[in-house]
Order: structure tokens, then C-alpha cells, then sequence
């Protein structure tokens, strides 16, 4: 069974996953976090594909991004750095990354390595769900990873259907149509948001993504999906700490 299917089989509410941009702060710290993530209890990781145009992401992550490109950190490096993963880490691995590196490495190429390595699903923000459904999907399927869509306040119930029918794994709700960062607080507007999809009945679980930071952000987002969704507040951590443990227990302890 696929990893991302046997947590929301396990653990249906408060599930955390955290993403980071592998090669940052450091070429060599995927490992490290990753580890340190899974020991501080952690549900699901984002590895994130550094790339120089980001188009989603708010400034944070896409200082971050730089900087790992900087450090030399490509598709190749990242499978290199995660062909030993599986005996050290047990939870779900999710690649997250934007479609041009993956079309230059191989749509082929890209899913085979990752089910060579023990990742179990990918996130590609900018593909467009026909060329999902024509060119991905049936290659992703082959190798048994999940491909999971995003969905914003401004998705049409129709395409929200259409996303619960043709992915698996979960969805990816974008809290606003904006791009990454941190928020104190949702709005009533993104809360009545989150109410009306909770209120689909769809097949798939949900996880609630772009804002969570804190406290009352990470349980807003429970309380109408699955789980949350941390990127900014972890690498805005990473810059701030001295070293990845401490990193790590600086953004749980925002959580709790």
C-alpha cells in the first residue's frame, strides 16, 4: 500500500506535513531534515525542487530556492542525496516541484526514480490537468506514486469534482489565491472557504496549505481537513537557527 494511503488510513485529523526546499540552507541537509522531521513527529514531507522562476511561492521560498540552486542542487543531486532514505525514514515522501525541471529530466525518468528511491507522490503546481491526464498519470500509476492537484477559493465545483475523481492520494487546498507565506489568522471569507468544500462529501482526504504558521492557523485548517500544510514558517526557521534540529523544534513549538 502506497505510504500516503495507509496515514489517512491511520490518522484522519491534525495531520502534519512540512515541506522544505532540498539543498537549503545547505547542499547536504535533505537527509538531516527529513530525519529530524519524521523524529519530532511529523506525518508527511514536501521535498521541494528548487527552480528559478517559482511562480507560487511568496518570497521566502523563493529566496530559498535560489540559494539551493546556488549550492548546486538539481534533480540529479536530490535522488543522489536520497537513493538511502527508506532504511532511515518510514513516514510519506512527496516530491513538490514545477513542471520544467521535470519535463527536462523525463516524465519517464523522474517517476521511475522516485519509486527507486521510496518517494510515494508528487505535487507539480503548473501542470495543467490535461496534460495530467493524457501524459502523467498513466506513468505515474506504473510506478504507484500519487499525483496530487491543488485547488483554490476560485476552483469550480466542477473541476473540484473532476480533480476528487482522477487523483488519489489527497487535495491540495490552497487557503487564497495568492502565493506562499504566513498568516496570523484566516479571514471568515477563506474560513466559509473551507467550510463549503468540507461539505462536498468528496472521496479524497484534503490537506489545507499556504498560511498555516501558528497556532490557530494549523487548527483552523484541522477542523475542516485532514491536516496542514507548513512551508514558509520551516524555511523562515531554517534561515533563523543555528542548525536543523533546533530549526525543527522552533516550528513545532509554533504549533503547540
Amino acid at each position: 500500500m502506497n505510504r500516503i494511503d495507509k496515514l489517512f488510513q491511520t490518522k484522519e485529523k491534525n495531520i502534519l506535513s512540512v515541506y522544505f526546499t532540498a539543498g537549503y540552507p545547505k547542499l547536504n541537509d535533505t537527509v538531516p531534515i527529513i530525519g529530524a522531521l519524521e523524529a519530532e513527529g511529523v506525518d508527511l514531507i514536501e521535498v521541494g525542487i528548487p527552480f528559478s522562476d517559482p511562480m507560487a511561492d511568496g518570497p521566502t521560498i523563493q529566496q530559498s530556492g535560489t540559494v539551493a540552486l546556488r549550492n548546486g542542487m538539481s534533480l540529479k543531486a536530490l535522488f543522489g542525496q536520497l537513493a538511502d532514505i527508506r532504511p532511515r525514514v518510514s513516514i510519506p515522501l512527496i516530491m513538490m516541484g514545477y513542471l520544467n525541471p521535470i519535463m527536462q529530466y523525463g516524465i519517464e525518468n523522474f517517476c521511475r526514480d522516485c519509486a527507486r528511491v521510496g518517494i510515494d507522490g508528487m505535487i507539480i503546481p503548473d501542470l495543467p490537468f490535461a496534460d495530467y491526464l493524457s501524459q502523467v498519470k498513466p506513468v505515474a500509476e506504473r510506478y504507484g506514486l500519487h499525483c496530487i492537484m491543488l485547488i483554490t477559493p476560485e476552483t469550480s465545483e466542477e473541476r473540484i469534482r473532476q480533480i476528487d475523481r482522477d487523483t488519489s492520494g489527497f487535495i491540495y487546498m490552497v487557503s487564497t489565491a495568492s502565493t506562499t507565506g504566513v498568516k496570523e489568522a484566516f479571514d471568515e471569507k477563506t474560513v466559509a472557504y473551507f467550510r463549503r468544500i468540507d461539505q462536498m462529501g468528496l472521496r479524497n482526504p484534503r490537506m489545507i496549505g499556504f498560511g498555516i504558521s501558528n497556532k490557530p492557523t494549523f487548527r483552523a485548517a484541522c477542523q475542516y481537513a485532514s491536516g496542514a500544510i507548513i512551508g514558509s514558517a520551516f524555511i523562515r526557521s531554517l534561515a533563523e537557527s543555528e542548525d536543523v534540529p533546533s530549526a525543527v523544534s522552533h516550528l513545532i513549538g509554533q504549533l503547540t
